[in-house]
């Protein structure tokens, strides 16, 4: 028998169960070029094209996962130079579902730098993510590559937003409200003239004004609610409270799945019950994301000031908690998906290139079986981790 040499461009996802809306149930799903190329009830190849074909029967099929907040170069260093957080790498991200990331720098703005952030980002693109990041760090005035925010989000086409800005917390550079306006407003002038979200991705710690800040900037000037995500917002139970309001007001709302008690932060409300509690107190949905903040590091204190311990995020974290949405607080699948990829895609207007499963949009596909273990993780059309082989055709 002569072996078929010809290069299997085509990848073919037989009988998987679509689950995120416009489209749902059993389909046939067809790779090309890292798109998703056609989607059907059913896709036949096989004899005049060269095709590897994965029977996914009985499997739910989703968009890969969004990361909106991932320390890909490490954080930490807030205990000192040996504190510091190694860096992220790709098996770690795709082991656990997660197709697209965006990368920040947080206290540490002098000795981790954009400049290397932007290496990393580049860096897992050519290993087959996709990958962007944030300009500025903690603390305003932000620092950037080209000189401003709002330079970098035009002029850098992996930044797309300013992050993580640092209110309400000892370790922030206690921004006025005129500091935290006028980022936001340059975010936002610099993703209209690129196109891109120019979002300001906020770390809202513990202390005593919590979302008080971004209210009034909102309600003070013209600077739309929508312009601000905050995160970490179930540190405690009266900062997601705050969030509640926030979101229900129009505001994003982005829960940290690092954060919890299981991680070792006692005053935080689990992730996925802090979901739930969003979406019983109104908060629509579609405001609603989770993200990791993966390898970012926090360092816990006595009330003597001695250190006692350091904490390290998970990124494994985000798709746990995504379990636990539908296991634990029955949380519908097709939400849960929308929380960890739909909602973080459309917030970062990558919708719906990204968070999506139609044609056109990027081939970044998580396939889990009936317990909700991932069997396949597909990253612009490569698979990037595998449970099960393929046919040829």
């Amino acid at each position: 028998m002569v072996k078929d040499k010809r290069v299997r461009m085509f990848k073919l996802l037989k009988h998987g169960n679509v689950i995120v809306p416009p489209v749902s149930g059993p389909k046939d799903i067809l790779l090309c070029n890292g798109i998703i190329a056609a989607i059907d009830d059913s896709i036949q190849l096989a004899g005049w094209l060269p095709v590897e074909e994965y029977d996914l029967t009985g499997l739910h099929v989703l968009p890969g996962f969004l990361d909106q907040h991932i320390h890909l170069i490490g954080g930490g260093g807030e205990a000192g130079f040996s504190t510091r957080t190694p860096e992220v790498n790709l098996a770690d991200i795709t082991r656990w579902g997660i197709t697209t990331v965006v990368g920040c720098l947080g206290t540490d703005g002098i000795t981790r730098h954009l400049a290397s952030l932007l290496a990393k980002v580049r860096a897992l693109e050519s290993e087959g993510i996709t990958a962007y990041m944030y300009s500025g760090s903690y603390g305003v005035p932000c620092i950037a590559i080209t000189g401003s925010i709002g330079s970098d989000i035009v002029l850098i086409d992996k930044v797309i937003g300013a992050g993580e800005i640092a209110i309400s917390d000892h370790r922030s550079t206690c921004p006025s409200l005129e500091d935290l306006a006028k980022v936001a407003a340059e975010s936002r002038v610099g993703g209209m003239i690129a196109g891109k979200a120019g979002i300001v991705h906020v770390h809202v710690g513990s202390g005593k004004k919590g979302l008080g800040p971004l209210l009034e900037v909102v309600q003070t000037t013209d600077i739309p609610i929508g312009q601000f995500v905050p995160t970490h917002v179930n540190r405690n139970p009266r900062i997601l409270e705050e969030a509640s309001r926030w979101g229900r007001e129009g505001g994003h709302v982005d829960i940290t799945s690092g954060l919890s008690a299981r991680a070792g932060f006692e005053d935080a409300v689990k992730p996925a019950v802090a979901v739930r509690r969003l979406l019983e107190a109104g908060v629509p949905p579609k405001l609603v994301t989770m993200s990791s903040d993966g390898n970012g590091c926090m360092a816990l204190w006595d009330a003597k000031g001695n250190l006692q311990r350091l904490l390290i995020a998970s990124v494994e974290s985000l798709y746990r908690e995504f379990v636990d949405l539908v296991v634990g607080e029955g949380i519908p699948l097709d939400i849960a998906a929308s929380i960890v990829a739909t909602n973080p895609a459309r917030t970062l207007k990558m919708y719906p290139r990204k968070g999506s499963i139609q044609a056109g949009s990027d081939a970044d596909l998580v396939v889990l079986d009936k317990d909700y273990e991932i069997v396949q993780v597909w990253a612009r059309g490569r698979l990037m981790y595998s449970r099960r082989r393929a046919s040829c055709a």
